[in-house]
This record gives C-alpha cells, sequence and structure tokens, in this order.
C-alpha cells in the first residue's frame, strides 16, 4: 500500500479449456469488471487487470502478479472457468498468502459456499460487487479489516466461514458511474477489431428459462422485484456518447443486454434519441414473444443490421414444459417474415442434449429453423449450470455422472440421446439446417416423402454419427484458427469477408 491508496487486481480468465494455451487470440470487454472499476476509481482507489486469453504457467503468473504489486486479488468467475481460478488460487497460497483473494461473478453467486472453501480463497462476492468491494477496501485503508460488510462471505483464520446477508441490488443504474473503458486494452480487444463496441445499458432478465441463472441470481437479493434494470435513455446515449469519443473508429455497436426489448416503454423512447444522435449499426438479443412488426421496423430505422434471438427448442410442449418458454411455432415464423422483410440478419440460439431430449426432438430443432430461413444459426451443448432449475431436473432424472470430465463438452449421460449422437448433432447442425431448407422449398408431396426418407438415414442406428461429429469437428477447428489469424493481421479484410458472406447467406434466401 503505497501513500494509503489501495491497489485491486481484478483477474479474468477470458478463455476455454479448449485453447487453454493458445496465445493467438484477442480478449473480450466485461462491462461487470469496468463497473467494480469505475466506482472503485471514482473513490480514489487503483484498479489493474490481468486479462487473462490464456491460461499462464505458475511462474508466469506469479511475476505478473508481482508486477502489479496488489492489495487484493479478485478473480471473475464464471462456471466453466472455476477449474483454472481454483489452480492459480492454490499458487496464491503458496507463494502469495498475505495478500487477500477473493471469488466473484456468475458462479460465485449460484454456489458461494463452494467457492469460500477453496484453497487461496479469502473472500466471496455474491451479488453487486461495486459498493461492497468499495466498503471492504476503505476498511483495510482506515486499518479496520472488516468481516462485517453485507454480500461479502469471509474465511477467518481459522477455517470458520462467516456469511453475510446479501445487499440490495443497485436499483437505479443512473447513479453508477459509467464504466472504466481503460481498464482494458480497448483497441486490441476481439470486438475492437471488428471496429465494433459491446456495450450493456441493462441488468438482469424478467424471465425465468431454466437453463439460465437469471432466475436464480434474482432470489438472492432481498429487492429482487426489481431484478431488471435499465440506465434512463438519457444516461445510456451518454455512455454511447462518451465511448465514441474515446474510441472513434468505432463503426458498429453490439447490445449484449439480456433482452434489449425487454421493456415497450423504454424502447420506444430510446430508439428516437439513438436514431438522432447515435445512428451506428448495431447489434442485438431479442426475444421473439415480446416482438411485433412496429418494433422490426423501428429497430431497422435505427440501424439494426443483426438480432441474435433464442429458438433453443423446436417442439412447443418440449420447450413449455422443460425450458419455460411458452411462444408458439407460428408467431416465430411471423417474425421471421419481419426480420427478412425488414433486412435484418436473423441469428438463433440453440441447445442440444438437454434432459430428456431425443435425436429426433433435435431434429425439430433443425427444421424449426430450416422453416424459419434463418441466417445464421448457433447450437449450443446443453451445460447443466448449478442451482440453475434444468440442472436439478438432469440430477434428478440421474443424468449428472459425477465421473464426467467437467471439461467434457456433454455433461449429461441419458440412455435414450448419446454423447456421441449429441456432438454429431451439434458438429452438423447447420448443414442439416441447409439440408431440411433445400427439402422444404420443394413441392408439398416431393418435400414430404424426402424429410421421412432424411429423417429415417439420420435417426437410423447404422448412420455413422460418431465418424461424421470428427469429421466436422476437425473442419471447425481448422476454420476457427483461419479466422482468427485474419482477424488478428487484417481487421480490414475480416469485415470484408465477414460481409462478404452475408450477403451470399442473404443471397441463397
Amino acid at each position: 500500500m503505497q501513500n494509503n491508496i489501495l491497489t485491486l487486481l481484478l483477474i479474468y480468465p477470458d478463455f476455454l479449456e479448449e485453447d487453454k494455451y493458445n496465445r493467438n487470440k484477442l480478449g473480450n470487454y466485461s462491462e461487470g469488471l469496468a463497473s467494480i472499476s469505475a466506482v472503485l476509481k471514482k473513490a480514489g482507489h487503483n484498479v489493474k487487470l490481468f486479462h487473462q486469453i490464456y491460461m499462464p504457467d505458475k511462474k508466469e503468473f506469479i511475476s505478473k502478479v508481482k508486477e502489479y504489486n496488489p492489495d487484493v486479488i479478485g478473480f471473475s468467475a464464471r462456471t466453466t472457468a472455476m477449474p483454472f481460478i481454483e489452480e492459480m488460487a492454490g499458487w496464491l497460497d503458496r507463494d502469495l498468502p498475505e495478500i487477500p483473494a477473493f471469488i466473484g461473478g456468475y458462479h460465485a453467486m449460484l454456489v458461494p459456499g463452494e467457492c469460500i472453501k477453496l484453497r487461496g480463497i479469502d473472500m466471496v462476492v455474491v451479488g453487486e460487487g461495486e459498493y461492497p468491494l468499495l466498503e471492504y477496501l476503505n476498511s483495510l485503508k482506515e486499518g479496520k479489516n472488516r468481516t462485517d460488510i453485507q454480500s461479502i462471505n469471509f474465511k477467518l483464520p481459522d477455517g470458520n466461514i462467516i456469511t453475510n446477508p446479501v445487499a440490495p441490488m443497485i436499483e437505479n443504474l443512473d447513479e453508477l458511474p459509467f464504466p472504466d473503458f481503460e481498464l482494458f486494452d480497448f483497441t486490441n480487444l476481439d470486438r475492437s477489431k471488428n471496429f465494433t463496441a459491446m456495450v450493456m445499458l441493462s441488468r438482469g432478465c424478467i424471465f425465468s428459462c431454466t437453463y439460465c441463472g437469471n432466475s436464480q441470481f434474482r432470489n438472492i437479493y432481498p429487492n429482487k422485484q426489481n431484478y431488471c434494470r435499465f440506465r434512463s435513455p438519457e444516461k445510456a446515449i451518454e455512455l454511447l456518447e462518451l465511448l465514441l469519443k474515446k474510441y472513434p473508429f468505432i463503426k458498429y455497436i453490439e447490445f449484449r443486454d439480456a433482452i434489449f426489448n425487454m421493456y415497450k416503454d423504454w424502447f420506444y423512447e430510446f430508439m428516437p434519441m439513438y436514431i438522432e444522435k447515435i445512428r451506428l449499426p448495431f447489434n442485438c438479443n431479442l426475444r421473439f414473444d415480446i416482438l411485433d412488426e412496429e418494433m422490426v421496423r423501428t429497430l431497422k430505422e435505427g440501424g439494426c443490421y443483426m438480432i441474435d434471438i433464442g429458438l433453443e427448442n423446436g417442439n412447443e410442449e418440449f420447450r413449455r414444459k422443460y425450458l419455460h418458454r411458452s411462444m408458439k411455432n407460428d408467431h416465430m415464423q411471423n417474425v421471421a417474415e419481419w426480420f427478412k422483410k425488414y433486412k435484418i440478419t436473423t441469428l438463433t440460439y440453440n441447445i442440444v442434449g438437454l434432459p430428456y431430449e431425443t435425436l429426433e426432438l433435435s431434429l425439430e430443432t433443425v427444421k424449426l429453423n430450416a422453416r424459419l430461413s434463418v441466417d445464421k444459426v448457433i447450437p449450443n451443448i446443453f451445460y447443466p449450470y448449478p442451482m440453475t432449475i434444468l440442472e436439478k431436473t438432469a440430477r434428478d432424472a440421474g443424468f449428472i455422472d459425477p465421473n464426467v470430465d467437467p471439461n467434457d463438452p456433454v455433461q449429461l449421460r441419458m440412455p435414450q440421446y448419446s454423447k456421441y449422437d449429441i456432438l454429431f448433432m451439434a458438429f452438423n447442425f447447420n448443414k442439416l439446417v441447409r439440408k431440411y431448407r433445400a427439402i422444404f422449398a420443394l413441392p408439398e408431396e416431393t418435400a414430404r416423402k424426402k424429410e421421412a426418407k432424411l429423417d429415417k438415414k439420420i435417426t437410423s442406428k447404422h448412420y455413422p454419427r460418431k465418424f461424421l461429429y470428427r469429421t466436422a469437428k476437425l473442419k471447425e477447428d481448422v476454420f476457427i484458427k483461419i479466422k482468427r489469424v485474419i482477424k488478428k493481421l487484417s481487421p480490414k479484410l475480416f469485415i470484408f469477408l465477414k460481409n462478404r458472406t452475408m450477403k451470399d447467406i442473404k443471397d441463397m434466401n
């Protein structure tokens, strides 16, 4: 501690298991870390970021931490990063035990008791961290080292744990300072190479999809009824103006709010301001069942060029029963047609390998994407995030095997849907969408026969699904490596190729 100014080092493991040693990558922006930094810096503390795009070895990790010379260390934890955090926390415990370390983030909110038990971890931040961490650093500055701070659980030297109540969430986001963009090497982030900035104007979600942590996150707060919040339209515009002033190379905005059209009144107040003062092309996350044509038209007028939208599963009954998503396929078809009418590229998110799902049900998801004729399709393999409703469903059904490697891409073991069938579907999803789309373009009777024939072929026990998965994965790995190299070495070429690809997709449709 110098001149009574404390330094917090935030460690951000920004990589996945499959590419943890790949240094040929670019990092991602984190709104949460930028917000924490803004609050602490405003109060006079130092905040530094150890932005890890790959997993360092022990020597490199400890050397880097010493360079930052922190008074406190905090890990930003998503569930899939926990094995790396556990290893790094152990290194801290052996080499720098005098520096207190905490875990915060989504995983800490779901299972704080699990996090506090890790070797080298002294605290867990449960919920929004800005003001609890400010209170903690202020206590250290005053030489008090308090352990009664709301939203922070403490592990004492004797191993006993103090569990404090969670503080109320910040209901008025306008009270927060704007995020500290400069915490990051902003010009060298992954999105920056596409001349794009990631922005969040809200916190929370009003829905309770069973696979998502939001339904559990809200329950930890005493004022959970106000969980879903947006900055006021005026402050949202100010934030964007500040961002563009700092980084004038930005040409696109990527809104990462859970659901951009969550509140209709906010949406229709914000969009005219955006059109008047910002008017950059943007993409955003939406939800089918709260969209109408007027909203889609307004998005287009504001510069929306692409939307991300959760389709998840193609069977209405399964979607309602297991995912708590009650949207109708007919309405989804209408929405898809509006996006085509206003020439907005549509990207759907889909999940395969859900509890109780089958290969046949996954094919329904493929077919719905084909019928909607969406532009881009992202298939994700279900991951049972701790404490979520669907994780409990899977556990109660006996689908979670404790012997499965936590880094295995398929976590469930289900008798009706094998691991390699799930992998086949995930890695061949886009190819199958294209095949069924071509079939559905044929005359009705011909299409019906060809659809039945392809269904029978794909679901046959003799179909080489395992081999086809491995072939598809190899192709995807090569493609990803080439894409990363182009993005890093020639961003303009990457943008050109990306736009050309999207034009080709539009032409095909």
